[in-house]
């Protein structure tokens, strides 16, 4: 049997699947068929496995190279999803602050427990949560304590005059 019968070796004929591969062998035919021998045939083979080796070499540094070049990609992204989080909420927690102090502020001379509870420890522990992204045991009990406080010292509504 001849390498130009099927064109290729017929141990080999499943491999077809990787592209080095067959382009040794296609190289390793055309060898063979030029220099008619078998032990030739090794010979050129033997020459021929260092640059397939070199080439698998540089294919595998090349996918490494994108490998960590995808990683850093996704580290970067969720790096930026994480900082504009962060910036949302500092937005949210100023504009949320501006908002309870403008409303404690409006209700102080009608309600003025309203107004503490508003612009007390509440305000506090809002802004610190949204901004700081951090609550303390601490900062709840001061926010329960004021608004106990509060609620016990408020006057009844007085009737309503019909």
């Amino acid at each position: 049997m001849t390498t130009e019968d099927n064109g290729s070796f017929p141990a080999m004929r499943g491999s077809g699947d990787d592209p080095v591969v067959v382009a040794g062998l296609e190289i390793a035919t055309k060898w063979g068929a030029a220099l008619g021998a078998s032990d030739k045939l090794d010979s050129a083979l033997k020459h021929l496995e260092p640059e397939l080796r070199r080439q698998h070499r540089e294919r595998m540094t090349r996918l490494a190279m994108q490998r960590e070049a995808a990683q850093q990609a996704v580290a970067e992204r969720a790096e930026e999803r994480a900082h504009r989080r962060h910036v949302a909420g500092l937005v949210v927690g100023g504009s949320l602050a501006v908002v309870m102090l403008a409303a404690g502020v409006y209700v102080a001379k009608d309600a003025w427990w309203l107004s503490i509870l508003l612009c007390g420890p509440s305000l506090l522990a809002l802004a610190k949560v949204f901004v700081l992204r951090r609550s303390d045991p601490g900062d709840m009990g001061a926010v329960s304590r004021t608004s106990i406080n509060a609620a016990s010292q408020a006057q009844p509504p007085a009737p309503p005059i019909v």
